[in-house]
């Protein structure tokens, strides 16, 4: 074992401090680099990354946990999981097709991708039917090799563990669980054995999935499976590492044959130590102790940490304690050393990768030396979040009177749906199966162009202005030529649907090289919520009453609603998220009204980030979903009987939260469903709605325009399930991705089914 408490690291984020990767990645795709030189390239940025770890002081250094895509697909394809669709001769999987499976082909669409746990990260889901597992090539010994050869790093192995990579996988029913396991056990236990032959001390296996509701019974078959990899390879200690949350089963857990457990103490909500207190830990095994936040990007108040690890030393002793970050710090921005222009008062409270793993190094010094030994880094932690605290961004007093007076907010609608509804046909005197879009149209080249344009102040405010006009103009004369029954302005001022309210709202701030990976080559820049936050002005009335000053059709207004503003930024941790989802709801409810008062009487509030915020525990969802549809509804029932508001979502298991979407007594809902349209059909079939819906009709992740047939198939099956009267049609996502033609195309499609199908209906009512 180890002889002196020792610093380690979970993940490092893949994309560079400027998106070096990002850029060699889409660079290789556009055909602009060799593949040579492209894997040259990526093996520089992966070692510098080694190196900073390295010279940061980290005695752990993770290796295998870099992906030129995504780590569970990597998973996959080492055991030569491929679908079929691509047609794979067996053996190790090629550069081209591993990029095939995520970004799909001409031929064969790309495999799903969905949230990994309740992050802002996507995977690529594996899929397993048909698919016989291998090992085709040993990617952690790899890695490591590469590590202990080229930078004289003994690396730590990272790899995602069976029990977890199979949950997230698909192609099994649930009765096939644990025999779909037990194939890939023996896999894992000649990498392990390769590893040892290697000379490997240290394995890192993660198994978050046990830190989700799991039963005992699973963590029965974790006892089996280990014991078997131990077997395989006595001399690999391996650190069983779990985050995100508490861990399910503590004593069954920390009862495991491995060498260490690794737990979350940041978003355990003091389970996790509670149950370290109540039932203590084996003495012959490591305790991987996650007390940096390895999610969000606020500098850790050090006094604090290393009172905990206190704690946790008077159970566990120096030799067998490790010092980490709570989960891979794949969520957080590389480094702040390069936000120049932020104000120093938000800098200091700041910490990313880089400076969380100088905060690691600082800890595992104080629990090696003393606490005296790290006094004045732990001094100015404590002050540089205590400046923050005590500025006036944080001590807004118009906003913190509110939150404290929210009784005084009526958030519910004035009447039922039904009489709401009746009110509203009267208005707008809408067809059956009326037709719109979901919010954005095509963001053009040229519209980024003028943008950045404006931004850099190379174009005035009055002829950017005048640019968003002439763009909304032209597609509120499109929307009237393809015959849509309801129109949108078409969003093209918006960057991104959070940042740009964030810009426009107190309490937010911007980063430059923030970056965070979403999926692939994605990267989002997530705006820090690190104030109070509070209105200002009218953010969307200008656009809205233009566009609908130019047609006599309803124009949408289009908003981002307060859980999703929430969930996909980083939020200040000094007070409860739901305080903050509150306060965004109350800034948001002021536009909502500014909007009514200038004519504007359908409002979307998009909430497509709700079900991916959910808990991973079942018992903690229901007073998330209560706060989610409380802030919703805060925001949006001030509004007359007769104006409608409108919602829209991305599926994933709607039938889980239902209940949750009725509460919400939006009067329309429209849900992003077509890969799932049948699941989501399904659902209906288990669970009646009685509120306006459109299920969206067809797929805008892709170019490819659907055919006539396939969208009166899809409305035909719908309306099995659903009220006519309140079915509307839609694609299933914005469109600001697509392209003109390609978008102009489908949506003339969309219509025709809806006019069809309209026809139809009143054949058979005849």
């Amino acid at each position: 074992m180890v002889n002196i408490v020792k610093s380690s690291n979970l993940g490092y984020p893949r994309i560079g401090e400027k998106r070096e990767w990002k850029k060699a990645l889409e660079q290789f795709w556009a055909g602009k680099l060799e593949k040579d030189v492209f894997l040259k390239q990526i093996e520089e940025i992966r070692l510098q990354h080694l190196q900073k770890q390295k010279d940061q002081g980290i005695d752990l250094i993770p290796v295998g946990d870099f992906s030129l895509y995504d780590h569970v697909l990597d998973t996959a394809v080492m055991f030569g999981l491929v679908p079929k669709r691509f047609e794979y001769g067996g053996g190790t999987v090629s550069l081209e097709t591993y990029f095939d499976i995520a970004r799909g082909t001409k031929d064969a669409v790309a495999s799903e991708m969905t949230k990994w746990f309740n992050t802002n990260y996507h995977y690529i889901v594996p899929e397993l039917d048909g698919v016989v597992p291998t090992l085709v090539e040993n990617r952690p010994l790899q890695f490591y090799k590469e590590a202990k050869q080229k930078l004289d790093i003994e690396g730590k192995p990272v790899i995602l563990g069976p029990v977890t990579f199979v949950k997230l996988s698909k192609g099994y029913s649930e009765s096939e669980f644990k025999a779909v396991v037990n194939q890939f056990v023996p896999l894992y236990a000649d990498i392990l054995r390769e590893l040892q032959k290697e000379g490997v001390e240290w394995v890192q296996i993660d198994e978050p999935i046990l830190s989700t509701s799991i039963s005992k019974e699973e963590v029965a078959l974790f006892n089996d499976i280990y014991q078997t990899l131990h077997d395989a390879a006595p001399d690999v200690k391996v650190i069983l590492q779990t985050y995100f949350d508490s861990i399910e089963h503590y004593e069954d857990v920390i009862s495991l044959p491995v060498q260490g457990i690794g737990l979350d103490f940041v978003h355990d909500s003091g389970q996790n130590l509670a149950a370290l207190k109540k039932y203590g830990f084996p003495k012959d095994k490591v305790l991987a102790a996650g007390v940096i936040d390895g999610r969000n990007i606020w500098r850790a108040n050090l006094d604090d940490r290393f009172s905990i690890l206190e704690e946790i030393e008077e159970i566990v002793s120096k030799d067998h304690l490790i010092v980490q970050p709570s989960s891979s710090l794949l969520h957080v921005p590389v480094t702040v050393k390069n936000e120049e222009t932020l104000d120093e008062i938000l800098t200091g409270a700041l910490a990313f990768t880089d400076e969380k793993l100088h905060e690691i190094v600082v800890l595992t010094k104080g629990l090696q030396e003393g606490k005296e030994a790290i006094r004045t880094e732990i001094a100015t932690s404590v002050q540089a979040i205590e400046v923050l605290n005590q500025s006036s961004v944080r001590n807004n007093i118009e906003v913190q009177e509110a939150i404290s007076n929210l009784h005084t907010y009526k958030a519910e609608r004035q009447v039922p749906f039904t009489v709401r509804q009746e009110l509203q046909t009267k208005v707008f005197q809408l067809p059956l199966l009326p037709t719109t879009t979901i919010g954005s149209f095509p963001q053009t080249q040229e519209v980024r162009k003028q943008r950045l344009n404006w931004r850099k102040g190379e174009l005035s405010d009055a002829q950017y202005e005048e640019y968003i006009k002439a763009e909304i103009k032209k597609w509120i004369d499109i929307q009237e030529d393809l015959g849509l029954d309801v129109f949108v302005h078409g969003e093209f001022e918006r960057t991104d649907m959070v940042e740009y309210f964030g810009e426009k709202l107190a309490g937010f701030q911007f980063t430059k090289f923030g970056w965070v990976q979403s999926y692939g080559s994605r990267c989002v820049k997530p705006p820090l919520i690190y104030g109070d936050v509070a209105y200002i002005e009218p953010m969307t009335v200008a656009e809205t009453v233009y566009a609908q000053s130019l047609t006599t059709k309803a124009v949408k207004g289009m908003l981002t609603g307060p859980i999703t503003i929430l969930n996909w930024s980083f939020v200040r941790d000094d007070i409860s998220r739901y305080d903050v989802a509150n306060q965004i709801a109350l800034a948001l409810r002021k536009e909502v009204a500014t909007l009514e008062a200038n004519g504007i009487r359908m409002i979307q509030v998009d909430e497509p980030a709700i079900r991916e915020g959910l808990p991973l525990k079942r018992e903690n969802w229901e007073s998330y979903l209560n706060a989610a549809v409380y802030a919703f509804k805060l925001a949006t029932t001030s509004v007359r009987n007769d104006t409608q508001i409108h919602t829209h979502m991305c599926y994933s298991d709607f039938e889980e939260i239902i209940d949750a979407i009725k509460a919400l007594d939006a009067d329309v809902i429209s849900i992003e469903t077509s890969r799932s349209h049948g699941e989501l059909i399904h659902a209906f079939e288990e669970n009646t709605y009685d509120k306006g819906i459109g299920l969206g009709v067809y797929d805008i992740h892709s170019p490819r325009v659907p055919k006539l047939e396939e969208l009166v198939r899809n409305i035909d099956r719908a309306l099995q399930v659903l009220d006519k009267r309140l079915f509307w049609i839609n694609p299933d996502c914005g469109l600001k991705t697509r392209g003109i033609n390609e978008t102009v195309e489908a949506l003339k499609v969309m219509v025709e089914a809806a006019k069809q199908t309209r026809e139809k209906l009143k054949v058979l009512s005849r």
